[in-house]
Protein backbone atom coordinates (compact mmCIF):
# COMPACT_ATOMS: atom_id res chain seq x y z
CA UNK A 1 0.00 0.00 0.00
CA UNK A 2 1.27 3.41 -0.81
CA UNK A 3 1.92 6.66 1.77
CA UNK A 4 -1.50 8.06 3.01
CA UNK A 5 -2.45 11.36 1.12
CA UNK A 6 -2.29 14.63 2.24
CA UNK A 7 -4.95 16.34 4.44
CA UNK A 8 -6.67 18.44 2.14
CA UNK A 9 -6.25 22.03 3.13
CA UNK A 10 -8.82 23.93 5.72
CA UNK A 11 -10.76 27.04 5.52
CA UNK A 12 -9.72 30.01 2.99
CA UNK A 13 -6.43 27.98 2.36
CA UNK A 14 -9.13 25.65 0.63
CA UNK A 15 -10.50 28.30 -2.16
CA UNK A 16 -7.56 31.32 -2.16
CA UNK A 17 -5.06 30.66 -5.35
CA UNK A 18 -1.49 29.91 -4.20
CA UNK A 19 0.90 32.94 -3.94
CA UNK A 20 2.97 34.41 -6.97
CA UNK A 21 5.94 34.62 -5.34
CA UNK A 22 5.42 30.63 -4.94
CA UNK A 23 4.58 29.50 -8.12
CA UNK A 24 7.67 31.90 -10.04
CA UNK A 25 11.05 33.27 -8.54
CA UNK A 26 11.50 36.93 -9.17
CA UNK A 27 12.94 37.60 -12.31
CA UNK A 28 16.20 39.43 -12.08
CA UNK A 29 17.05 42.70 -14.01
CA UNK A 30 19.73 42.15 -17.02
CA UNK A 31 21.02 45.57 -16.91
CA UNK A 32 23.43 44.92 -20.23
CA UNK A 33 19.79 44.41 -22.45
CA UNK A 34 17.98 47.22 -21.31
CA UNK A 35 15.43 48.27 -23.56
CA UNK A 36 15.97 51.51 -26.03
CA UNK A 37 14.09 54.58 -24.32
CA UNK A 38 11.77 56.68 -27.06
CA UNK A 39 13.25 59.96 -27.76
CA UNK A 40 14.09 62.20 -25.74
CA UNK A 41 11.19 65.11 -27.19
CA UNK A 42 8.44 62.25 -27.32
CA UNK A 43 8.65 61.24 -23.58
CA UNK A 44 5.23 63.06 -23.24
CA UNK A 45 3.71 61.80 -26.42
CA UNK A 46 0.91 59.56 -24.31
CA UNK A 47 -0.13 62.36 -22.65
CA UNK A 48 -0.07 64.50 -25.50
CA UNK A 49 -2.22 62.67 -27.64
CA UNK A 50 -5.19 63.47 -25.13
CA UNK A 51 -4.45 66.70 -23.97
CA UNK A 52 -3.33 68.09 -27.23
CA UNK A 53 -5.60 67.09 -29.87
CA UNK A 54 -5.44 69.13 -33.06
CA UNK A 55 -8.36 71.56 -32.48
CA UNK A 56 -9.34 74.29 -34.94
CA UNK A 57 -12.13 76.48 -35.56
CA UNK A 58 -14.18 76.94 -38.77
CA UNK A 59 -13.76 74.42 -41.97
CA UNK A 60 -11.31 71.91 -43.12
CA UNK A 61 -11.19 69.54 -46.12
CA UNK A 62 -8.28 67.04 -46.46
CA UNK A 63 -7.71 64.68 -49.35
CA UNK A 64 -4.75 62.52 -50.08
CA UNK A 65 -4.45 60.99 -53.60
CA UNK A 66 -2.00 58.24 -54.01
CA UNK A 67 -0.18 58.20 -57.08
CA UNK A 68 1.53 54.70 -56.70
CA UNK A 69 3.11 52.78 -53.06
CA UNK A 70 5.16 55.69 -52.29
CA UNK A 71 4.56 58.63 -53.54
CA UNK A 72 1.03 60.91 -52.78
CA UNK A 73 -0.40 64.25 -53.19
CA UNK A 74 -2.68 66.13 -51.19
CA UNK A 75 -4.89 69.16 -50.98
CA UNK A 76 -6.47 71.03 -48.08
CA UNK A 77 -9.14 73.80 -47.58
CA UNK A 78 -9.32 75.84 -44.27
CA UNK A 79 -11.83 78.22 -43.99
CA UNK A 80 -12.18 79.92 -40.56
CA UNK A 81 -11.10 82.58 -38.37
CA UNK A 82 -7.36 83.60 -36.90
CA UNK A 83 -6.51 85.32 -33.25
CA UNK A 84 -4.64 88.37 -33.27
CA UNK A 85 -2.63 89.61 -30.54
CA UNK A 86 -4.55 92.00 -28.07
CA UNK A 87 -3.53 94.16 -25.11
CA UNK A 88 -6.70 93.60 -23.56
CA UNK A 89 -8.17 89.92 -21.94
CA UNK A 90 -10.78 89.97 -24.95
CA UNK A 91 -9.69 87.43 -27.95
CA UNK A 92 -9.52 89.33 -31.18
CA UNK A 93 -10.33 87.56 -34.24
CA UNK A 94 -10.28 87.80 -38.01
CA UNK A 95 -11.66 85.91 -40.95
CA UNK A 96 -8.85 83.52 -42.84
CA UNK A 97 -9.01 81.05 -45.89
CA UNK A 98 -6.24 79.11 -47.54
CA UNK A 99 -5.40 76.28 -50.02
CA UNK A 100 -2.53 73.78 -49.41
CA UNK A 101 -1.21 71.78 -51.82
CA UNK A 102 1.03 68.98 -50.58
CA UNK A 103 3.99 66.39 -51.83
CA UNK A 104 4.51 63.18 -49.85
CA UNK A 105 6.96 60.73 -51.04
CA UNK A 106 7.57 57.61 -48.99
CA UNK A 107 10.55 55.00 -48.49
CA UNK A 108 11.71 52.96 -45.19
CA UNK A 109 15.31 54.79 -45.55
CA UNK A 110 13.93 58.36 -47.21
CA UNK A 111 10.72 60.22 -46.51
CA UNK A 112 10.00 63.86 -48.43
CA UNK A 113 6.91 66.23 -46.96
CA UNK A 114 6.39 69.61 -49.15
CA UNK A 115 3.01 71.86 -48.21
CA UNK A 116 2.60 74.79 -49.82
CA UNK A 117 -0.04 77.75 -48.99
CA UNK A 118 -1.70 80.51 -50.89
CA UNK A 119 -0.17 83.33 -48.82
CA UNK A 120 3.36 82.04 -50.19
CA UNK A 121 4.07 79.71 -46.66
CA UNK A 122 6.72 76.63 -47.74
CA UNK A 123 6.63 73.93 -45.71
CA UNK A 124 9.28 71.04 -45.94
CA UNK A 125 10.44 67.70 -43.95
CA UNK A 126 12.97 65.54 -44.95
CA UNK A 127 13.84 62.25 -42.90
CA UNK A 128 16.92 60.03 -44.16
CA UNK A 129 18.48 56.82 -42.50
CA UNK A 130 21.98 57.19 -42.98
CA UNK A 131 22.60 53.91 -41.16
CA UNK A 132 20.43 51.76 -39.22
CA UNK A 133 21.16 53.95 -36.10
CA UNK A 134 21.82 56.97 -37.38
CA UNK A 135 18.68 59.29 -38.92
CA UNK A 136 18.70 63.03 -40.38
CA UNK A 137 15.73 65.17 -39.88
CA UNK A 138 15.32 68.45 -41.73
CA UNK A 139 12.62 70.73 -41.19
CA UNK A 140 12.12 74.53 -42.94
CA UNK A 141 9.68 76.89 -42.97
CA UNK A 142 10.29 79.52 -45.74
CA UNK A 143 7.88 82.64 -45.71
CA UNK A 144 7.51 85.91 -47.72
CA UNK A 145 8.27 88.26 -44.43
CA UNK A 146 11.77 88.71 -43.37
CA UNK A 147 12.86 86.96 -40.28
CA UNK A 148 10.23 85.12 -40.17
CA UNK A 149 11.68 81.65 -42.16
CA UNK A 150 13.38 78.83 -40.14
CA UNK A 151 15.13 75.80 -40.34
CA UNK A 152 16.38 73.08 -38.21
CA UNK A 153 18.88 70.41 -38.86
CA UNK A 154 18.48 67.35 -36.53
CA UNK A 155 20.70 64.03 -36.06
CA UNK A 156 19.31 61.31 -34.24
CA UNK A 157 21.49 58.27 -33.02
CA UNK A 158 19.59 55.09 -31.54
CA UNK A 159 21.68 53.29 -29.35
CA UNK A 160 21.20 50.14 -28.25
CA UNK A 161 19.51 51.04 -24.51
CA UNK A 162 19.92 55.20 -25.35
CA UNK A 163 19.25 57.67 -28.05
CA UNK A 164 21.16 60.76 -28.29
CA UNK A 165 20.11 63.83 -30.59
CA UNK A 166 22.01 67.04 -31.98
CA UNK A 167 20.35 69.52 -33.28
CA UNK A 168 21.50 73.36 -35.27
CA UNK A 169 18.95 75.69 -36.99
CA UNK A 170 19.27 79.24 -38.07
CA UNK A 171 19.21 82.33 -35.71
CA UNK A 172 23.04 80.11 -34.03
CA UNK A 173 20.45 77.92 -32.00
CA UNK A 174 22.43 74.81 -31.17
CA UNK A 175 21.29 72.09 -29.33
CA UNK A 176 21.98 68.13 -27.53
CA UNK A 177 19.97 65.79 -25.92
CA UNK A 178 20.72 61.97 -24.26
CA UNK A 179 18.60 59.85 -22.72
CA UNK A 180 19.28 56.46 -21.05
CA UNK A 181 17.40 53.22 -19.92
CA UNK A 182 18.29 52.34 -16.27
CA UNK A 183 16.02 49.88 -15.77
CA UNK A 184 13.72 47.92 -17.90
CA UNK A 185 10.94 50.78 -16.64
CA UNK A 186 13.22 53.66 -16.33
CA UNK A 187 15.22 56.64 -18.32
CA UNK A 188 16.62 59.30 -17.71
CA UNK A 189 17.72 62.09 -19.88
CA UNK A 190 18.90 65.80 -20.45
CA UNK A 191 19.42 68.46 -22.72
CA UNK A 192 21.27 71.74 -23.37
CA UNK A 193 21.27 74.30 -26.28
CA UNK A 194 22.64 77.21 -26.78
CA UNK A 195 20.64 80.27 -28.79
CA UNK A 196 23.64 82.80 -30.10
CA UNK A 197 21.40 85.48 -31.41
CA UNK A 198 19.83 86.50 -28.05
CA UNK A 199 22.99 85.19 -26.06
CA UNK A 200 20.79 82.68 -24.11
CA UNK A 201 21.67 79.32 -22.85
CA UNK A 202 19.57 76.32 -21.00
CA UNK A 203 19.93 73.20 -19.40
CA UNK A 204 17.25 70.63 -18.83
CA UNK A 205 16.76 67.32 -16.99
CA UNK A 206 13.91 64.85 -17.59
CA UNK A 207 12.40 61.18 -16.43
CA UNK A 208 10.30 58.98 -17.78
CA UNK A 209 8.89 55.70 -16.25
CA UNK A 210 6.22 53.55 -17.66
CA UNK A 211 5.01 49.96 -17.24
CA UNK A 212 2.37 48.25 -19.74
CA UNK A 213 -0.89 50.41 -17.42
CA UNK A 214 0.59 53.82 -16.58
CA UNK A 215 3.69 56.27 -17.78
CA UNK A 216 4.91 59.12 -15.48
CA UNK A 217 6.84 61.59 -17.07
CA UNK A 218 8.80 64.56 -15.38
CA UNK A 219 10.65 67.88 -16.65
CA UNK A 220 12.76 70.46 -15.17
CA UNK A 221 14.83 73.17 -17.07
CA UNK A 222 17.01 76.37 -15.99
CA UNK A 223 14.07 78.33 -17.93
CA UNK A 224 12.19 78.06 -15.27
CA UNK A 225 9.86 75.37 -16.39
CA UNK A 226 8.50 72.16 -14.44
CA UNK A 227 6.39 69.95 -16.32
CA UNK A 228 4.83 66.30 -14.93
CA UNK A 229 2.39 64.66 -16.53
CA UNK A 230 0.72 60.54 -15.72
CA UNK A 231 -1.09 58.33 -18.28
CA UNK A 232 -3.39 55.73 -16.95
CA UNK A 233 -4.22 53.02 -19.31
CA UNK A 234 -7.70 51.89 -18.09
CA UNK A 235 -7.75 49.20 -20.96
CA UNK A 236 -6.70 48.68 -24.23
CA UNK A 237 -9.24 51.15 -25.61
CA UNK A 238 -9.75 54.20 -22.94
CA UNK A 239 -6.54 56.09 -21.30
CA UNK A 240 -6.97 59.29 -18.86
CA UNK A 241 -4.20 61.76 -18.58
CA UNK A 242 -3.08 64.40 -16.61
CA UNK A 243 -0.17 66.88 -16.62
CA UNK A 244 1.18 69.99 -14.66
CA UNK A 245 3.38 73.01 -15.64
CA UNK A 246 4.33 75.17 -13.48
CA UNK A 247 6.60 78.62 -14.46
CA UNK A 248 9.01 79.90 -12.53
CA UNK A 249 9.34 83.70 -13.90
CA UNK A 250 5.87 84.38 -14.80
CA UNK A 251 4.94 82.46 -11.69
CA UNK A 252 2.20 80.76 -14.09
CA UNK A 253 0.36 77.24 -12.72
CA UNK A 254 -1.82 75.06 -15.14
CA UNK A 255 -3.07 71.88 -15.00
CA UNK A 256 -4.94 69.67 -16.95
CA UNK A 257 -7.24 66.38 -17.27
CA UNK A 258 -8.23 64.76 -20.55
CA UNK A 259 -9.01 61.59 -22.05
CA UNK A 260 -9.23 59.09 -25.44
CA UNK A 261 -11.62 56.85 -26.09
CA UNK A 262 -11.47 54.79 -29.20
CA UNK A 263 -14.37 52.91 -30.26
CA UNK A 264 -14.79 50.62 -33.43
CA UNK A 265 -15.59 53.40 -35.61
CA UNK A 266 -15.04 56.21 -33.94
CA UNK A 267 -12.10 57.91 -31.62
CA UNK A 268 -12.87 60.75 -28.66
CA UNK A 269 -10.30 63.18 -26.83
CA UNK A 270 -11.14 65.70 -24.63
CA UNK A 271 -9.98 67.69 -21.91
CA UNK A 272 -10.61 70.13 -19.35
CA UNK A 273 -7.45 72.51 -17.53
CA UNK A 274 -7.18 74.77 -14.66
CA UNK A 275 -8.49 77.83 -16.58
CA UNK A 276 -11.70 76.62 -17.01
CA UNK A 277 -11.00 75.85 -20.77
CA UNK A 278 -13.45 72.25 -22.33
CA UNK A 279 -12.37 70.85 -25.47
CA UNK A 280 -13.34 67.72 -27.14
CA UNK A 281 -12.12 65.99 -30.22
CA UNK A 282 -14.13 63.49 -32.65
CA UNK A 283 -13.11 61.09 -35.06
CA UNK A 284 -15.45 59.32 -37.00
CA UNK A 285 -14.75 56.80 -39.53
CA UNK A 286 -17.83 56.70 -42.10
CA UNK A 287 -16.38 54.34 -44.63
CA UNK A 288 -12.73 53.14 -45.63
CA UNK A 289 -10.17 56.32 -46.18
CA UNK A 290 -13.37 58.81 -44.84
CA UNK A 291 -13.13 60.69 -42.00
CA UNK A 292 -15.76 63.00 -40.06
CA UNK A 293 -14.30 65.11 -37.75
CA UNK A 294 -15.63 67.80 -34.96
CA UNK A 295 -13.13 70.13 -32.89
CA UNK A 296 -14.76 72.13 -29.91
CA UNK A 297 -13.16 74.24 -27.28
CA UNK A 298 -15.06 76.40 -24.81
CA UNK A 299 -13.13 79.42 -22.89
CA UNK A 300 -15.96 81.22 -20.69
CA UNK A 301 -13.81 83.07 -18.46
CA UNK A 302 -12.48 84.87 -21.96
CA UNK A 303 -16.17 83.75 -23.79
CA UNK A 304 -13.75 82.45 -26.55
CA UNK A 305 -16.17 80.02 -28.27
CA UNK A 306 -14.26 77.68 -30.84
CA UNK A 307 -16.21 75.03 -32.93
CA UNK A 308 -14.69 72.92 -36.01
CA UNK A 309 -15.96 70.66 -38.20
CA UNK A 310 -14.41 69.06 -41.28
CA UNK A 311 -13.37 65.82 -43.13
CA UNK A 312 -10.66 64.41 -44.37
CA UNK A 313 -10.54 61.49 -47.78
CA UNK A 314 -7.76 59.10 -48.21
CA UNK A 315 -5.35 57.69 -46.04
Amino acid sequence: MGSPSPPPPLGLASVLPPKEAEEKKEKKVDYLNLPCPVPFEEIQREALMSLKPELFEGLRFDFTKGLNHKFSLSHSVFMGSMELPSQSSDTLKVPTAHYEFGANYLDPKLMLVGRILTDGRLNARVKCDLTDNLTMKINAQLTNEPHYSQGMFNFDYKGKDYRAQFQIGNNAFYGANYIQSVTPHLSLGSEVFWLGHQRKSGIGFAARYNTDKMVATGQIASTGIVALSYVQKVSEKVSLASDFMYNHMTRDVTSSFGYDYILRQCRLRGKLDSNGVVAAYLEERLNMGVNFILSAEIDHRKKDYKFGFGMTVGE
